[in-house]
């Protein structure tokens, strides 16, 4: 909220250089700057006031990754092209759709007037810069490559992006399909089968098992609905409260999700190509080696991956050569412990690393598409147990009877 209130819009009426009167719009972080800013850009300000902000404004929406990769994508694109960082900045604030945003950069944009460095400006918003983005920042302001380590940034940022929509939408369809076919049973156990169940009484015929079963259990629902609810609820809300505030439940879920079928192998390759991708993206940006697996460690997604980095290491600072620090940790596959061999011994660490980065992304996408092809039968089956298996509990009896009378 503070960040956001750096920046204010201001109405101004004025006269140019050609004493012709004009008017406009500017953000500046008071009335006075805003004055004096004016001034510099040849006008005489006669009137001056804070822009309204219109009743109905619309809601704020979060700053998400994919906001961050474009920004870096974007400001990479006009330093290339010459463009000062200052006037650069405010570009691509004030041509952002997201309002948050907007405001984010254009703070961004206030503090390198007031002379600080990109790198210590991103620094202070942690809550949308990661540490390796503020050290490839910062490793490119010294160097003098900041549009080239920028443009690194945005390609590591697009990637991994990419690779969590992916296995996002892979885990969220099954999930989603699987959660509405158990909503639709609840609605027919609680008000369908009672209308059945009615029509039956009358037949006043002894019911089969499966259907009597059904029943059983719609009457149950129909009596304890409020507890199954009340336990969905709690569970959901036990799950997020030590997701958020437990690191030993964190370390427990992680290596749980390593060693599901598909899924887990899913996980591990991913976090592979994250360790790769990021790990290449530093030092292709000079990184030293102990600095950069610190913001490795924080980028594979997985708790046992990180600890495994951060013993890496600690490793590597006593010493040791990284492919060794691998070997001893004994999760990483043979072929990326060969191609960090290769990267040590000719000095392209950068470039090997990023073929592994390639192969594991790769791996990830064809491990998604089968993924995908393998849940339809398996929804299809579950769906038609939930879904087909009530309907015809509640036609045996009739089928039941029509054979009786034939």
């Amino acid at each position: 909220m503070a960040e956001q209130s750096e920046q204010q819009d201001y109405l101004w009426e004025g006269i140019d250089k050609t004493k012709t009167k004009t008017k406009g719009e500017i953000t500046a972080r008071s009335e006075l700057i805003a004055k004096v800013e004016l001034k510099r850009q040849g006008y005489r300000v006669t009137k001056i006031k804070k822009k309204p902000k219109p009743l109905f404004s619309a809601r704020q929406k979060p700053i998400t990754s994919g906001d961050i990769a474009v920004f870096a994508r974007q400001l990479a694109t006009m330093l290339a092209s010459g463009i000062a960082l200052v006037q650069a900045m405010d570009i691509v604030g004030k041509g952002h759709e997201n309002p948050s945003m907007q405001a984010l950069l254009l703070a961004i944009k206030s503090d390198i007037e007031g002379g600080d460095s990109l790198a210590d400006s991103l620094k202070r918003r942690p809550l949308y810069f990661d540490e390796l983005f503020c050290n490839l920042v910062e490793s490119g302001e010294h160097a003098g490559v900041l549009e080239s380590l920028l443009a690194k940034i945005a390609t590591y940022k697009e990637k991994t992006e990419s690779m969590k929509k992916k296995i996002k939408k892979a885990l969220t369809y099954p999930i989603a399909v699987l959660v509405v076919a158990f909503i639709v049973t609840a609605i027919l156990l609680l008000f369908v089968v009672p209308v059945f169940e009615d029509l039956f009484k009358s037949f006043g015929a002894d019911l089969p098992s499966f259907t009597r079963m059904v029943i059983d259990m719609s009457k149950w629902l129909q009596q304890w609905w409020w507890l199954v609810v009340g336990i969905i609820v709690a569970a959901a809300y036990t799950f997020s409260y030590f997701k958020k505030r437990s690191l030993a439940f964190n370390h427990f879920l992680d290596k749980l999700l390593l060693q599901l079928p598909v899924v887990g192998l899913i996980i591990n390759k991913s976090a592979i190509a994250r360790f790769s991708r990021t790990l290449a993206t530093m030092s292709a940006a000079g990184v030293p080696l102990v600095e950069a697996l610190q913001s490795v460690a924080g980028a594979c997604g997985n708790i046992i991956y990180a600890e495994v980095v951060m013993k890496m290491r600690e490793d590597v600072a006593t010493g040791q050569r990284l492919q060794f620090a691998m070997q001893q940790a004994k999760i990483w596959p043979n072929m990326v412990q060969q191609m960090v061999a290769i990267g040590e011994e000719a000095g392209s660490m950068d470039a090997m690393l990023a073929k592994v980065a390639d192969f594991y992304e790769e791996e990830v996408d064809n491990l998604v598409d089968n993924l995908s092809s393998l849940m339809e039968p398996i929804i299809m089956v579950v769906l038609g147990i939930l879904v087909g298996g009530l309907i015809v509990a509640m036609y045996l009896p009739i089928f039941k009877m029509g054979a009786a009378v034939g």
